[in-house]
């Protein structure tokens, strides 16, 4: 493990979080808190720490730590180090000075700070992350929380994924896996994952597709867009779509920026990211493809799935174990490897 993460002394992480004082918390889970500290010379840092009544032990936390400190990606928030004094567990992680993408786009007023640019380039930044999670990485992980408060933002507003807490772990030569434990936030979450607990790439392609929506019109997939038919913002945009307003769906704070051709490419991208069948879904590689690609012809998208916003959105899934991920910045907590 020393070979692979700094090792914090106790006290250091104390002073830096002015020991944890509550003026520091950025954010609080069911594992623990997160705060904002300062190293000596003026780094500042993320800090987890982890609640001494949570079920994970020693031994699978330093297993934990290690699996994640194997992810570097420019567009992954990378771990620096952790701190194991007693019964102390905890991980440090680079400070985001931003917040997270969810603090601007849903914000009336901070939106306006993301012109189509900087939204396009978010956009092609989390699926260079997920391409490395995916395909490039020594380990092959699937997020299976990807959602617009678990991407952070640096100083240069460049996204970041965070949160690995719910990660899945594959094996080399596996592609899907069946769990019991299904784990995330309902509004992202693919049909076959969420009803059925198959977990695969394309799980985390439907989650990325529902961000685009987002990012694109600066709503929340939750809402409500249709007063007869309660439209979330998935089937909102599919009906958009299919009457050729999909322009119509962009955000109005940006008009200025924005360019036709980009917002309805994302679109048409986005609504074949979230096809109700795991096989129409297109690859992260190939969504790059057809973001990038101006000439590229893409084929048109079926029908979505979950594009009724159902009021019971917040309840349990009968016959499943079903825990929604926390709001905070960073979290972390028991992944599941096979």
């Amino acid at each position: 493990m020393k070979d692979e993460l700094n090792i914090f002394n106790f006290e250091t992480i104390a002073a830096a979080t002015n020991n944890f004082s509550t003026t520091n918390v950025l954010g609080k889970g069911g594992f623990g808190a997160v705060y904002k500290g300062i190293l000596p010379g003026g780094k500042e840092i993320a800090v987890k720490r982890l609640s001494r009544n949570s079920n994970q032990g020693i031994e699978e936390f330093q297993n934990e730590a290690k699996l994640i400190a194997k992810l570097q990606h420019t567009n992954l928030v990378r771990l620096l180090g952790c701190s194991l004094q007693e019964e102390e567990r905890i991980l440090v992680y680079e400070y985001m000075p931003n917040k997270s993408l969810d603090f601007f786009i849903f914000d009336s007023h901070k939106k306006t700070l993301l012109n189509w640019k900087k939204r396009f380039d978010i956009i092609e930044g989390i699926a260079q992350g997920l391409i490395y999670l995916h395909k490039y990485s020594r380990l092959r992980v699937i997020h299976r929380d990807l959602k617009a408060s678990n991407i952070l933002l640096d100083d240069q507003m460049n996204p970041k994924i965070s949160d690995f807490g719910m990660a899945r772990i594959f094996g080399v030569n596996e592609s899907i896996a069946n769990t019991n434990r299904i784990v995330g936030t309902y509004g992202y979450m693919s049909p076959e994952y969420a009803i059925n607990g198959i977990v695969s790439i394309k799980t985390d392609v439907y989650s990325f597709g529902v961000l685009v929506l987002e990012i694109v019109s600066g709503k929340k997939n939750s809402g409500y867009y249709h007063t007869e038919h309660a439209l979330n913002l998935v089937g909102y945009a599919w009906q958009l779509w299919n009457e050729g307003k999909g322009y119509e769906l962009r955000d109005r704070t940006m008009d200025e920026s924005c360019s036709s051709d980009e917002v309805l490419r994302c679109l048409h991208v986005g609504l074949l990211c979230i096809q109700d069948q795991a096989i129409d879904r297109p690859k992260m590689p190939e969504v790059i493809s057809m973001l990038t690609n101006e000439t590229m012809l893409l084929p048109a998208p079926k029908q979505p799935a979950f594009y009724i916003n159902d009021t019971t959105e917040e309840s349990e899934n009968p016959g499943k174990s079903v825990e929604d991920c926390s709001i905070n910045n960073v979290t972390i907590s028991v992944m599941d490897a096979r």
